[in-house]
């Protein structure tokens, strides 16, 4: 160990330096996929780490003394790696990066289990190697606890330097992607140009910007969004416009379905048997061009955009950052119409914050994990296997009182897939995805599910009086899995216009005895149910603040802006900064599709100001005027 306690006093801060930075932007490239186009993207993501470690190390050059610099060195080495580390745990199961509303949910933490224990691995360890290397320099280098004066001079042309990497970082970044900042919905965006560090600072900031905005909102705000949602809404199908009225509405939220399965196979075995005869059904429409458009929320953010035809939040789940806010939701106009609003879904009832936040959406009665009897053989990731679900929450219906609206939300198809050996119907795909091969199975144990339950509601005479909607809430297969799913599709690889594609989960909308069902091809998502549910009920929604539109509507536009900023038309696909012809998937020029990018900022932008500044507490939903006195 002598030649280690020859090296200079200020090795331990250049070490420090050099091996986080290497280390991110080794991360950067094995443990993120993000799309790299040119050589100055390149060069931007490996320089954006060292401004910020530069700082962050830099300010234990303020230490008098070299043993209080070191420890200050080694805590924020570990600080920083476990920053990194969260981030590559979270991308692996979101294919995202963590926000700081996230870090707000802890109590979701205790329910993961198996989700959980899934994304770590032993050779995580590597994650903290230079933690360890630094621990070991200060060990066995006595030298570099020794006293140590840094001049004034050093300092400032130190400080001098971190600055003007800093600047040249946000200059290239801003060059190659203009406006960058205004984009914080777009965290890849924002980890490819500035860091993984600095935009942790900067989702600080976006955050406290937000608790601001509630603070300092009042009434004048929400005239420029309603004046967007008037201008842009969709009048009723005139013959579709209560056309089922006084029908108990059912609403099934199917977990992690998407479309790619729908009629469709696995290795010659039909994956949804039930499903696809449902496309054929003359009682169902089936929506075959539907999309999810959730964000960190997943589930959540599903029955918020449901509820209220807005979407979620960028950053966060609304149903914990937004909880207590005032929203217009469609179980509070279908309670206004003698409807007996409820959900039912066996999972604790403050996971996710739903027990706060069904309050807030005028929900009369959740049917919590305490509703139901979980026998032996029946749990399943966070509550209950949905066969027995099923089966209970139909016995639930006929005690209700009618017309009742029950949201419904199955649990087995959750990640990471896996079924008891009594539930598998079919065998496992065979990828170098285990999540992918075990998808299938779930998927295939869930679509019995629904046709258990389909009979259980025709014996129980609910079924003929009912319409009953069923939708994927959101995607069940990340990015992370693309090599596995290429094979899967027979192509050559997942591109990002593949990618966004694949975000189409089904929708059905089974009304018994209507005998004119057909396939829908109309491009769709899911902030456009709630107009299209109440409409069909006979519920005007033309005085609700909602950015929605009736799907049978002759005035709705074949467009669905995603929480991401990813746009899907009829005509085009906007994704990674990149235009798509829609028919052939070859990119075009980005100028065709600047008009939607356009049209999505708006209406993201909206809908953030609205849930943001709690904007729906100044507006009066029977009239459709801001209420007197809001506005300063």
């Amino acid at each position: 160990m002598n030649s280690i306690n020859k090296w200079p006093k200020h090795s331990i801060l250049a070490f420090a330096i050099l091996a986080t930075w290497i280390k991110t932007v080794i991360v950067y490239q094995t443990s993120f996929d993000m799309k790299i186009e040119n050589g100055m993207q390149y060069f931007i993501l490996w320089i954006n780490p060292i401004s910020f470690l530069l700082i962050a190390y830099g300010l234990s050059l303020f230490f008098k003394k070299s043993a209080a610099r070191n420890r200050y060195i080694l805590i924020t080495s570990l600080i920083l790696s476990i920053v990194l580390y969260g981030n590559v745990a979270f991308y692996r199961f979101y294919n995202d990066f963590i926000t700081l509303p996230v870090l707000f949910q802890t109590s979701n933490f205790g329910d993961l289990g198996t989700s959980a224990l899934a994304i770590i691995n032993v050779w995580d360890i590597f994650y903290f190697i230079d933690v360890i290397f630094i621990a070991l320099l200060l060990k066995f280098a006595p030298k570099l606890n020794e006293q140590l004066t840094i001049r004034k001079d050093i300092r400032h042309a130190y400080f001098v330097l971190a600055a003007a990497i800093l600047l040249l970082n946000l200059g290239l970044a801003e060059t190659e992607r203009p406006q960058l900042l205004t984009r914080s919905f777009d965290r890849e965006l924002l980890v490819k140009n500035i860091g993984t560090y600095n935009y942790h600072l900067y989702d600080v900031y976006i955050q406290s910007k937000s608790s601001a905005q509630r603070a300092l909102a009042d009434g004048s705000e929400l005239v420029e969004v309603n004046n967007y949602v008037r201008a842009n809404q969709a009048e009723p199908n005139a013959e579709m416009f209560g056309k089922y009225e006084g029908r108990n509405l059912i609403v099934v939220s199917l977990e992690s379905l998407q479309n790619f399965v729908i009629n469709n196979d696995m290795n010659g075995q039909e994956v949804t048997p039930f499903l696809n005869s449902l496309t054929k059904d003359k009682d169902t429409y089936y929506f075959n061009n539907f999309y999810h458009q959730t964000g960190l929320g997943k589930t959540s953010d599903s029955e918020f955009i449901v509820e209220n035809s807005l979407f979620g939040l960028g950053r966060g789940a609304v149903f914990f950052t937004h909880g207590g806010n005032t929203y217009n939701s469609m179980a509070e106009r279908l309670g206004e119409n003698g409807y007996f609003t409820n959900v039912m879904h066996p999972n604790n009832k403050s996971f996710w914050n739903r027990d706060m936040i069904y309050q807030s959406l005028n929900i009369q009665k959740y049917y919590d994990v305490n509703s139901y009897e979980v026998g032996e053989g029946e749990a399943v990731n966070w509550g209950m296997k949905d066969i027995p679900f099923f089966q209970q929450s139909v016995q639930h219906m006929t005690e209700m009182p009618q017309p009742f609206y029950s949201r419904m939300i199955t649990l087995t198809n959750h990640y990471p897939f896996y079924l008891d050996p009594e539930d598998i119907m079919i065998d496992e795909y065979t990828s170098n995805s285990g999540t992918l091969n075990r998808y299938f199975q779930t998927v295939r144990y869930m679509d019995e599910a629904i046709k258990v339950f389909f009979e259980d509601l025709k014996e129980k005479g609910l079924y003929d009086n009912s319409i009953i909607v069923m939708y994927g809430d959101h995607y069940g297969i990340s990015e992370n899995h693309n090599k596995a799913m290429a094979m899967y599709l027979d192509k050559e690889a997942i591109t990002p216009y593949d990618s966004a594609l694949l975000q189409s989960v089904p929708l059905f909308i089974h009304v018994p005895g209507s005998n004119d069902g057909q396939v829908m091809e109309e491009v769709s998502g899911q902030i456009d149910l709630r107009p299209t549910i109440l409409h069909l009920l006979g519920i005007d929604t033309s005085k609700d603040m909602q950015l929605g539109a009736d799907l049978f509507s002759e005035d709705h536009e074949d467009v669905v802006i995603f929480r991401d900023g990813r746009v899907i038309t009829d005509k085009v696909v906007y994704a990674s900064d990149a235009c798509y012809d829609r028919a052939t998937g070859e990119q075009i020029d980005i100028a065709v599709c600047e008009p939607v990018i356009e049209s999505a900022t708006t209406e993201l932008g909206y809908s953030d100001a609205i849930i943001n500044g709690d904007l729906l507490r100044f507006y009066d939903s029977a009239t459709g005027n801001l209420i007197q006195n809001s506005m300063k």
